[in-house]
């Protein structure tokens, strides 16, 4: 895959550009790598979709952002600016997953002629619940246990025995792999601390702005409570021109499903261009 490198606000990001046809940009989710939004499907690029994929600042083999704090919304919404500025994009379908989707949504918000579609992949902002102690805690005890522990002292502090034991390995086989594709997991631990800190916008009402056709992928929450089904449900809801797909019951999450997530972003692409 054509490997690019780009520069923006201090660091440089590693991205991929790969096919002919409607540009489709992935943003992966906090602790993520650009592989893990479509899972290395490489179903859009044989549908005739131009695919560009990118590392966020701090993860993958992106460069560390300059200042332990600025990993948050307003950084990385710039960054995606820049990576569309330096590959000559008018405008492109953003899929993105949790953090990649916030960061979507933002630029939506903020630079409307820039974003033809979305797709939404398992959202986890909740303004009311954003600067609840515990859930920050949480996040901070993932950010320790990767500065101290690396890979395995952040999957010991994820506390896998809450996961449901049928998807509990799969889990930690996820975990170990993703983290495994960091150049500096320090970075990542920054990022941790400073994201969940964040708000991509002030209030979900916010999406109601938004006018450009949009997907919203939800899971069930047996197997990824992070990101609740209620919630995917309500950008649904709000976001004026979407829809909501959800796995059956009983089955992988969707979000998990390279395949399959990816037919949903060509057809929302095909619609939106």
């Amino acid at each position: 895959m054509p490997e690019r490198t780009i520069s923006a606000g201090g660091v440089t990001l590693a991205a991929s550009d790969e096919g002919e046809g409607v540009p489709v940009v992935l943003a992966h989710g906090l602790t993520a790598t650009r592989r893990y939004v479509v899972m290395g499907s490489h179903a859009l690029q044989r549908g005739g979709q131009r695919v560009i994929a990118y590392d966020a600042r701090g993860h993958g083999a992106s460069s560390p952002a300059p200042a332990p704090q600025v990993y948050g919304y307003e950084q990385l919404s710039a960054d995606l600016v820049a990576l569309l500025d330096a590959l000559g994009l008018d405008r492109a379908v953003l899929a993105g997953a949790s953090m990649g989707a916030h960061t979507a949504l933002r630029l939506a918000l903020e630079l409307p002629e820039r974003v033809a579609g979305l797709v939404v992949i398992t959202p986890a902002y909740d303004p009311v619940e954003h600067d609840d102690e515990r859930r920050l805690a949480r996040w901070d005890a993932l950010a320790d246990g990767l500065r101290s522990g690396g890979v395995e002292g952040f999957v010991d502090a994820y506390e896998l025995e809450h996961v449901p034991a049928a998807w509990r390995d799969t889990v930690a086989t996820v975990l170990r792999q993703r983290l495994a594709q960091h150049a500096h997991l320090d970075a990542v631990a920054d990022a941790l601390h400073a994201v969940p800190r964040s708000r991509p916008f002030a209030d979900l009402h916010a999406l109601e702005q938004i006018e450009c056709p949009a997907v919203v992928v939800a899971s069930r929450d047996e197997a990824d409570p992070g990101h609740s089904l209620a919630l995917g449900e309500t950008y649904a809801q709000l976001l004026p021109r979407a829809r909501l797909a959800v796995e059956d019951e009983g089955r992988s999450p969707l979000a998990w499903q390279g395949g399959q997530l990816s037919k949903l972003i060509a057809q929302l692409a095909r619609e939106a261009w």
